[in-house]
Parts: C-alpha cells; structure tokens; sequence
C-alpha cells in the first residue's frame, strides 16, 4: 500500500548555514536508503508557504490569495510517497526521516483509484 509521508515543521524557526546543510545531508542520506530498500516511489521538496497561492470559488467567484491556507505551528515542507507492506511499516520508515527529531512526520494512506 503506498503511504504519503507528509515532512511538517515549524517554518518560522530560523537554522544557521550549518545546520540546514547538516539537515538537507541527512534528508538525502533517508531518500537513498529508502529507495535501496525498494520504498520510495517519489519525493517533493515544496518552497516556504510564504509562496502559496489560495484558489477557491464561491457563488460563482474565483477567490485568490497569498500565503498559506491555514495559520498552523507547523507547515508541509514536502513529502515522500513510499510504498509498504502496512501502516507499521509505513510508521517506521516515517521515524527515519529527518524532519522527525525536529517536526512532525504525518503519515497518510494513499487513496488507491
């Protein structure tokens, strides 16, 4: 069953030069070991939800704004899709990700069609 491995943290958290190499190093090290083993079908890094564009119609009306959708602590900073036999293994594979010592790693069945 395939899995999608949301990556959230907290955006406005400030890491120095440093540390966000260190991080994205750590980030590539899972990607590879996950796709060694056969997990990862695929991987997106999205930009900081300062970006975002809103689309919404009501009554008819196109409605577009900046920024992200909702004011949360934390924000989707990208995401894994791999693909494991259940959702323990879809559980342990999101707890080697990075993101987890520092944020949250939501982990969401595919909606298989």
């Amino acid at each position: 069953m395939r899995y999608a491995l949301l990556v959230c943290f907290d955006e406005s958290v400030e890491v120095s030069e440093e540390e966000s190499s260190q991080r994205f190093a750590a980030y590539q090290a899972f990607a590879e070991e996950a796709a060694a083993k056969g997990l990862l079908r695929d991987s997106v890094r999205l930009q900081l939800t300062t970006t975002a564009t809103n689309v919404q119609v009501r009554r008819g009306d196109l409605v577009i704004t900046d920024g992200p959708f909702a004011e949360t602590k934390e924000q989707i900073a990208g995401f894994y899709i791999v693909d494991c036999k259940d959702l323990d293994e879809a559980i342990d594979v999101a707890s080697r990700i990075p993101g987890a010592s520092h944020g949250t790693i939501e982990v969401r069945p595919v909606w298989e069609t």
